[in-house]
């Protein structure tokens, strides 16, 4: 639902949990007391269903409340403006990802690093819904995408410590947490859609706000459950260079709060920033990591066969989260959302996709089973990922040109099926490969450049929208469309050199 899909039981891509030397097994078999699951993956399911509730819910009104009219309750931005925002917040979601299992690996454990980020998400709606115009939009963004990221980051990775490695429970577990996921992603829009477009937006920030908090309150009465490892810290930071890590990231916040107060940093060109930070951070991990004397040359060459398929995902994601930004104007203005009479919200739109998200995933799933070792390669996937991700915006062509709010829904949700095929393909995918072509002393660094392909994906897909207009329709989707299917048809043409360069790695 306009993000990662969670990764697979087992492919965080955070380092297994440990008590500070190995990992520890334990036999937890004998707790039933969640539908036949461990007692502790209630909370965890709470704290991440209402998490997602509140992310989708606030999500799904962020842009129209940007850009509606000071009459219709929103600040009047400018549509280009808001949405190259939005583009810039989902960019922030990813690379915080980053920093959040950052922190859980060297400072404070995955469980921590999870209930403080649960906090400062609460945090960051209730300045959406209290304070008022664009400052509360800044501070509670910044909070919202910081805190987002260390809780995505680290949630999956806590209900890992809740099974021992032969637990024959783990799969379903993890089939009824990422449920849950989809149960808040749904949920999410159409409930604070429909306060935003009858009492005001406020009152639908103030919904995430109340949502999250209920999901952080019950997650926190379930925290002493927990098995230990869950707050385990992998690799300590040594207290020698606690002082300068503290030293940069207060460098890091003055660099920024003076870039802004400078007028280097604005609204307009925020995205940009965000777009060439994350592109600088790209190539960096890649350097360090390609430059490496630790890794051997096996693992030199799959580095760089994972190259081809983090294009492909940065161009997969920069049309897939345009549901956030170009979607959204699309549904406002063109989308016909007259139900018997009644005006749709402009949000529900974003709860199609998790609709097909659950119904799909065990489809897929039973697919590939099927399939076994006669499955498509991970470049074909990423391939066919791609290219429907370019079919599905040729699909809005046939309605280009046509006049307001006259695209029929069943057309929309018919496009948002053919997202969410080309999402299965290619996300869940693209998270499990990456921790197979990983080289060891790397793991968590090449997760990173994952979250970071879709970091750079969300921020252009920002960017991307300034160039979108109800009159320029069909060489908008045209182009587009026509440049992800060229990529596929490339991606798939290359596949077998890419296959070689991943040794052995399907």
């Amino acid at each position: 639902m306009g993000s990662v899909t969670e990764p697979a039981p087992g492919e965080s891509g955070l380092p297994e949990p440990t008590n500070g030397s190995t990992p520890v097994e334990r036999d937890t078999r004998g707790d039933h007391g969640f539908f036949g699951q461990p007692r502790s993956l209630a909370n965890i399911f709470g704290v991440e269903m209402w998490e997602r509730f509140s992310f989708y819910g606030m999500q799904g009104i962020l842009l129209i409340y940007l850009f509606y009219s000071t009459a219709e309750g929103g600040l009047g931005m400018d549509k280009t403006t808001a949405a190259g925002i939005v583009g810039a917040y989902g960019g922030g979601v990813y690379l915080s990802t980053i920093l959040g299992a950052w922190l859980a690996d060297r400072i404070l454990g995955s469980e921590r690093v999870l209930f403080f980020s649960a906090v400062v998400i609460m945090a960051g709606h209730v300045a959406l819904a209290l304070l008022p115009g664009f400052v509360g939009v800044g501070v509670g963004l910044v909070l919202v995408a910081f805190g987002s990221g260390g809780l995505k980051a680290n949630a999956t990775s806590v209900v890992g410590t809740l099974y021992s490695e032969h637990d024959p429970r783990r799969d379903a577990g993890f089939a009824i947490f990422y449920l849950g996921i989809n149960l808040g992603a749904f949920l999410g829009p159409i409930l604070t859609g429909l306060l935003a477009s009858t009492l005001g937006f406020h009152w639908g920030f103030g919904l995430a706000a109340v949502g999250m908090a209920i999901g952080l309150t019950q997650y926190s009465f379930g925290r002493k459950r927990l098995p230990a490892v869950a707050s385990a810290v992998p690799n300590p930071l040594p207290r020698d260079r606690i002082g300068l890590v503290i030293a940069i990231a207060v460098a890091s916040v003055v660099a920024v709060a003076v870039l802004v107060l400078t007028g280097a940093i604005t609204a307009t060109n925020l995205v940009t920033w965000v777009i060439l930070g994350t592109i600088v951070a790209a190539i960096a991990y890649f350097g360090v990591i390609l430059g490496s004397r630790r890794i051997e040359a096996v693992e030199r060459r799959r580095v760089l066969g994972f190259i081809p398929l983090f294009i492909a995902s940065v161009a997969f994601w920069s049309l897939y989260q345009q549901q956030f930004t170009v979607l959204t104007i699309y549904s406002d203005e063109q989308l016909n959302r007259d139900l018997f009479g009644w005006e749709m919200p402009v949000s529900w739109v974003q709860s199609i996709n998790p609709i097909f998200i659950i119904i799909l995933s065990g489809v897929f799933a039973a697919i590939w089973t099927k399939l076994g070792d006669r499955q498509p390669s991970t470049p074909i996937k990423f391939a066919l990922g791609t290219a429907i991700m370019g079919i599905a915006f040729l699909l809005f062509i046939p309605f280009a040109g046509g006049a307001a709010n006259s695209t029929p829904l069943l057309a929309i949700i018919g496009i948002l099926f053919a997202f969410t095929v080309a999402e299965l393909l290619l996300s869940p995918v693209g998270l499990s490969v990456t921790t197979k072509l990983a080289p060891k002393v790397f793991h968590t660094q090449m997760v990173a450049l994952f979250f970071l392909s879709v970091a750079l994906g969300s921020a252009i897909s920002g960017r991307l929208a300034e160039f979108y207009s109800s009159e320029n329709e069909v060489v908008y989707f045209g182009v587009l469309g026509g440049i992800a299917i060229v990529l596929g048809l490339a991606l798939a043409v290359g596949s077998r050199g890419v296959l070689k360069l991943m040794s052995g790695v399907r």
